[in-house]
């Protein structure tokens, strides 16, 4: 019983940044929370006197299921119906999610890392979220050490050649606020004036809802897209605001639900992405707070 109680005692120590390195790598709360009840599993059932580091141990396990399940999970979102978005997760207490950093935790950078390899991503979320020592992201993705600097550099320079400057996180919240108003109104001008030129809406509805299945560019298009729907979307809707993903979204709430995640990536332009997460069973992780 001790040996257990001390099992028990060493995982649920490390269990925020197990599940923060299954997150970062599937994109989904869902995936992520039952990948960790895995490696809970695998860790209760091991032989642990034979571990030397249990914390490196339960972090190389979790890497490499999630390297696994993230090859599956591509094959899924190829047929997956509309735009997929990654699942929001509060961050409201711990903002990291047991990382070192906030890297790789925002929904921009998220949506840029579904396009790496998943060798590419492990190596890029442990290294710029977690600080492993590229030795130790070596032994744990099972390549060379080499091999992990050319991965860890090429999602540098992709990151860096597709994402624009982010704003503050104060001034993401301003935009986010006054988009919220010019949609609620329909107020095409004010729509226009927040977006940049080459804005894109995406509405992530899973098919389990009404929503767009294909993303609308240009920030014309788009302003004029948000009106055509402002008269019936928003009635009866209330706004509450939460961190999800180290960033400021708004909670659409309608007969005390969440049925919308609403969030936007902005950059000195302007608004470059509405994230529009209608997909009602990536809202669990966001009731609104009572």
């Amino acid at each position: 019983m001790e040996d257990l109680d001390e099992a028990v005692a060493v995982f649920e120590g490390v269990r925020s940044r197990l599940f923060g390195i299954a997150y970062r790598m599937l994109s989904s709360v869902t995936e992520a929370e039952d990948l960790v009840q895995d490696v809970w599993l695998r860790w209760q059932a091991y032989d642990r006197t034979t571990v030397e580091s249990p914390t490196g141990f339960l972090a190389t396990i979790t890497t490499r299921l999630a390297i696994n399940a993230s090859q599956s999970a591509r094959v899924r979102r190829e047929t997956y119906l509309g735009p997929w978005l990654p699942e929001p997760v509060d961050t409201t207490a711990d903002p990291y999610l047991g990382a070192e950093r906030g890297e790789a935790l925002e929904f921009a950078v998220l949506l840029l890392l579904e396009r790496l390899s998943p060798l590419e991503r492990a190596a890029y979320v442990l290294r710029e979220a977690f600080d492993y020592p590229y030795r130790q992201i070596a032994e744990i993705i099972e390549v060379s050490e080499p091999a992990v600097r050319q991965h860890v550099s090429r999602a540098r320079k992709h990151l860096r050649a597709e994402r624009r400057a982010a704003v503050t996180g104060a001034e993401q919240r301003r935009l986010l606020a006054a988009f919220v108003t010019a949609a609620r109104s329909g107020e095409l001008e004010a729509l226009e004036e927040l977006l940049a030129a080459d804005a894109i809406s995406y509405s992530d509805g899973g098919g389990a809802v009404r929503a767009s299945r294909f993303p609308v560019a240009g920030s014309v298009r788009v302003a004029k897209y948000v009106k055509a729907f402002a008269g019936h979307f928003w009635v009866g809707v209330e706004v509450a605001w939460a961190n999800t993903n180290g960033q400021t979204s708004a909670l659409l709430i309608r007969d005390g639900q969440v049925f919308t995640v609403l969030t936007i990536n902005a950059s000195p332009d302007g608004i470059d992405q509405i994230l529009w997460m209608m997909n009602p069973a990536k809202l669990a992780g966001v009731a609104p707070k009572a």
